[in-house]
Parts: structure tokens; sequence; C-alpha cells
């Protein structure tokens, strides 16, 4: 499989394995190990560009921490002797992406309603450790709706002592285009207010994927408000460490959902670094 065929390829599962999978992340430039934290599929968004399929059943409903624990040991096993190059999945990457980038709560819903957060990042931390990748990042992948919860406070403050990096969607400015984006009934300014206090702590990436709906690309109003909300929060005190300006790479929830092109995408971004001043990196699809 090529590098482009993987970075459009992100199944849930390696092997054997239940929660714990690698993938070839574009936005990471390299390999990314990721965590399910929400394996029955339930996620407080329902947002209409989502590639995970709600439709079906899952087959594994809840997080057991031993396997988890047990997954990810053994796939950075694989990964610092080189073993998992020889996988087939992944024999045909170029050297340049063989590098452990990070490892990432991410998955099939929101990974901060996990209901023990604290405990699983302490201990995916020590694996971590354990087994010499100090220098991969512990990322956190999230739309940041639950970073109030003491549970969730706790586990970010564990995710920065192991190298830990935060990136919370943000893909609106309004509450009317937010709602119609994501579909959730957690307030748009819940999830503004979330970010903000965590990004006065600690420097948080922002990941905006923009699409058109129904043939419409966002409205010049939604970017203006958009560039608004990311200055409000710089203005406030928050340390906005990067803007990813992405778009759909794989098949979405809805049909009428579809992908920017390059210029449209480079345009939201130089408009970000005009308005606000933010380092940007644009993802096409």
């Amino acid at each position: 499989m090529t590098a482009l065929e993987q970075h459009r390829h992100h199944p849930r599962t390696f092997h054997d394995n239940r929660f714990v999978y690698p993938v070839l992340s574009r936005r990471s430039q390299g390999l990314s190990v990721g965590i399910n934290l929400n394996p029955d599929k339930v996620c407080n968004f329902d947002c209409i560009y989502c590639q995970v399929d709600r439709t079906s059943q899952a087959e594994t409903r809840f997080v057991e921490l031993d396997a988890v624990l047990e997954e990810l040991d053994d796939l950075l096993a694989m990964v610092t002797d080189h073993s998992l190059w020889d996988d087939p999945s992944f024999a045909g990457i170029p050297v340049s992406f063989r590098r452990l980038n990070d490892i990432a709560f991410s998955g099939d819903g929101e990974p901060t309603t996990y209901r023990n957060f604290d405990e699983i990042v302490e201990r995916v931390g020590a694996v971590k450790t354990r087994r010499g990748c100090e220098d991969a990042k512990l990322v956190l992948i999230t739309n940041a709706s639950m970073f109030h919860r003491p549970a969730v406070e706790r586990g970010l403050e564990t995710l920065h002592a192991h190298n830990g990096e935060i990136w919370a969607k943000l893909e609106a400015g309004t509450e009317e285009y937010y709602r119609r984006i994501e579909r959730t009934v957690v307030p748009f300014g819940r999830v503004l207010e979330n970010i903000t206090a965590v990004a006065r702590r600690w420097p948080v990436v922002i990941q905006s994927l923009f699409m058109r709906v129904e043939g419409e690309a966002p409205p010049e109003s939604e970017i203006e408000a958009f560039c608004d909300r990311l200055c409000e929060i710089t203005a406030s005190g928050g340390q906005l460490q990067l803007v990813q300006v992405y778009t759909v790479a794989r098949p979405p929830a809805e049909s009428f959902v579809t992908a920017l092109d390059d210029r449209e995408l480079q345009e939201i971004a130089s408009r970000v670094q005009a308005r606000c001043g933010l380092a940007t990196a644009v993802f096409g699809g």
C-alpha cells in the first residue's frame, strides 16, 4: 500500500487488536498509534462528515483497560524493533514516514467521554515510557466538549507530563453553522470556553475541517466569524500553536458532504494568518 493510500485508509483494527491500531497520519507526517476509547461508536457529536459507520452495531461495547495496555505494549514493541514495517499493510511506506510521531487518543467517538480518562492516560504514559518512546507525543484528538470534567482535567495534566498535545476541533464561527455541521446538543459556547481555558495553560492545536455541504462551500461570513472566534481565544490569553485546515479525505457519513479543493483550503488558511496571525497547515483531500 502506498503512502497516499495509507493516508486515506484509517481502519480501527490491526490483526486481532480491538482497541489499538497504527495509521499513517497525513497530519502527523508519520506513524500514529491510535487508541479507540469508544469501541461502541457512541459519540456526543454526530458530525455530518464523520467517517465512522454508526449504522452497524459494534462488536466490542466496552473498553477493557488491561487489553488496551497489552495491545499498546505489543504494537510499540513492533515499532521499536522495526518489525511493523515488515507487515504487508506497512511494507510499502517510504523510509521518511517510518517514525513514531504519536500515540493518539482518538477512535470512534469523543475520547474524553470515557469515565476513567485520567487513569487510562496515566497507564498509557507508563507504557510509552517503559518502551523507550519518550520522544513520541501523547496526543488527544477531541471536540473539547468535556474539558471541564475533573477526570479530564487530571488527564490533561498527565498528558502534558508525557510530551502531550491537544488537538481541539473548531470548524465553525457561529452557533447556527456549528449545529449544522456537528449536530450536537453541546452548546457552541461550552466548546469555546473549554478551548480558551485549556489554551491559557498549554498550547493547543486547532483542527478545522471545512467542506462543501450540498455543493456549497462555507460562506465568507462564516469564515470571518471563525477567524473572530480564534482571535477571541488568543485575546483572552489562549495559546494556539497551529490551525490545521483540511477537508474530507475518506467517505463521510452524509453523501451531501464533499471536499474543498486545495485552493479553497489555502484561501481559508491565508485568511487565518492575516486576521489572527496564527500558523497554519493545509491538508488537501
